[in-house]
């Protein structure tokens, strides 16, 4: 099974690839997708879709998981990662990819064993289950990766999501 994992945002969108059966993650890639602030968002979106796509076509996954959206201050910040996410989910289901959203206390709790780990433990976890040379950067490729770990151990417990 090959797992795409999106950490969805508008400027910065990251991505990590890994292949998973019997138990074993191999890494594949991981990187970000990136739109101009002052581009208007509706070609941010068609921007990200259309690396979404590239990727799709590219590494062929069968399954793309993101970080469920959260947010606390900002609102018009929330509105606009709903639509990247959005967009994402468009690429999928018309890949024909199933999909799932991990919290991020889930993602945490899979990668680091705690639901309240901070960023650079889950960094140096990402970076150690995936036998890397060193922490993957930037930050959101990182988160990337360990949404995809997130979903592996969580397919291969049984639990649905």
């Amino acid at each position: 099974m090959i797992v795409l994992g999106i950490d969805p945002g508008t400027a910065i969108t990251g991505y990590g690839i890994l292949s998973a059966s019997a138990g074993r993650v191999e890494y594949a890639t991981h990187g970000v997708i990136t739109t101009p602030a002052k581009m208007e968002m509706p070609k941010r979106y068609e921007l990200l879709y259309e690396n979404v796509r590239q990727l799709i076509t590219t590494y062929k996954p069968d399954h793309i998981a993101t970080e469920r959206l959260f947010f606390s201050k900002n609102v018009n910040t929330g509105i606009a990662v709903g639509g990247s996410i959005g967009v994402i989910l468009l690429a999928a289901s018309q890949a024909g990819l199933t999909w799932s959203e991990h919290r991020p206390a889930e993602v945490k709790m899979a990668v680091v064993g705690y639901g309240a780990a901070e960023k650079h433990q889950v960094q140096y976890m990402v970076q150690q289950l995936l036998r890397l040379t060193e922490i993957p950067k930037p930050d959101d490729a990182a988160d990337a990766l360990a949404i995809a770990l997130c979903y592996c151990h969580t397919a291969w417990s049984g639990r649905h999501v």
